[in-house]
């Protein structure tokens, strides 16, 4: 035995033979094997497997007079049951159980299309439980309705009650560990800056990039402005289009520090509050964010580097969902992006989001 493994390596299972008629409501010890001369040989029953009434008239085909089964007390719970009352619990708002437990696991799916939300404290919580288990995939990803969110189950084939009750309260606080918000389909207004686009001696590719993520996202962009690197040009195409009935804002380039990149000083004239300007993302260290009266209340704006341009992932695609849910960004989130914050620009091609970019927060 070795004694590094803990109690875990003597809680050994108990089970005794019993006859065919008396099996009924217990669980099989191991696998048994069905064989089919000249078709197939394979586990007909996985150990785990509550026998019911239905099975018997097959494990009597199959020569069983007798089955060795697992003792569950009352104290016990079965590995299905366990992962029936831990998913519910799990399940928050948006969130659904994937069917009944398959194997002792049952897995968690959005309800709808949204944003994946968590807290990885609580769910680091849960499995330190012991004896219990839930895998997720990372907060703050977009979802779409039916997707896989996380799996959950109890590791032994027979669980303490105490235990799952326990892992239970933890996961239902708050009304469940995971929950799916939905995004708003805000329609963004754009403003281009720049002196070569605004003289037309480039084309702008900007405000089709913005329109793309925005419309992958559910939103839209309902105008675009054009303006040149000055601060009462930029100020006053953000003015008009927030006149003109714009949910949110989103500027692009002279996000810098060079002498006309004026666009950040043109979002605070043109009466931004709360700006929170630079990330620990790269790319994207030089993004803006905060806020704007509008005629119909507060609208996020958002200051979007020239990085954008030529990187299919930036910063833009870690706070963009986050923002259509409803979130008010803060520099302790902000911050949080850090760790997972730094672009690999792999080789072959982006693959994101299945990378670590911006997974870490």
């Amino acid at each position: 035995m070795d004694p590094s493994c803990g109690d875990q390596c003597v809680a050994a299972e108990t089970g005794r033979l019993v006859s065919l008629n008396e099996a009924v409501g217990l669980v099989l010890a191991h696998d048994l094997t069905e064989i089919v001369p000249d078709e197939k040989k394979g586990p007909a029953f996985k150990k785990g497997h509550l026998v019911t009434e239905a099975d018997l008239e097959r494990l009597a085909k199959m020569g069983k007079n007798h089955l060795y089964v697992l003792e569950i007390a009352k104290d016990q719970m079965h590995e299905n049951e366990a992962a029936e009352v831990m998913a519910a619990a799990l399940a928050g708002d948006g969130v659904e159980l994937g069917g009944p437990p398959s194997e002792g696991k049952i897995n968690l799916i959005a309800a709808r299309d949204g944003l994946l939300e968590l807290d990885p404290e609580r769910l680091k919580a849960f499995n330190l439980v012991g004896e219990v288990m839930c895998a997720s995939i990372h907060r703050h990803t977009p979802v779409k309705k039916g997707q896989i969110l996380a799996g959950t189950r109890a590791i032994p084939l027979v669980v303490a009650r105490a235990t799952v009750e326990e892992a239970r309260a933890l996961a239902a606080e708050n009304g469940g560990l995971f929950s799916v918000k939905t995004m708003r389909p805000l329609q963004a207004g754009v403003v281009v800056t720049g002196n070569e686009v605004a003289s037309g001696l480039i084309e702008d590719r900007f405000a089709g990039i913005i329109g793309e993520k925005m419309q992958d996202l559910g939103a839209g962009v309902m105008g675009v402005e054009i303006a040149p690197d000055d601060r009462a040009a930029v100020a006053g195409a953000i003015k008009e289009l927030v006149r003109r009935g714009a949910e949110m804002i989103l500027t692009t380039a002279g996000m810098s520090v060079d002498p006309d990149d004026v666009t950040r000083l043109a979002i605070a004239d043109a009466g931004g509050r709360d700006l929170l300007y630079g990330t620990p993302v790269l790319p994207g260290s030089m993004f803006l964010v905060g806020w704007l009266d509008g005629p119909s209340g507060e609208l996020p704006i958002l200051g979007v580097p020239a990085c954008a341009l030529f990187h299919q992932a930036t910063v833009l695609d870690l706070i963009l969902p986050r923002i259509l849910a409803g979130e008010r960004l803060t520099r302790q989130s902000i911050a949080e992006l850090a760790h997972g914050g730094l672009c690999q620009n792999c080789e072959g091609g982006c693959r994101f989001p299945v990378c670590s970019f911006g997974r870490g927060s």
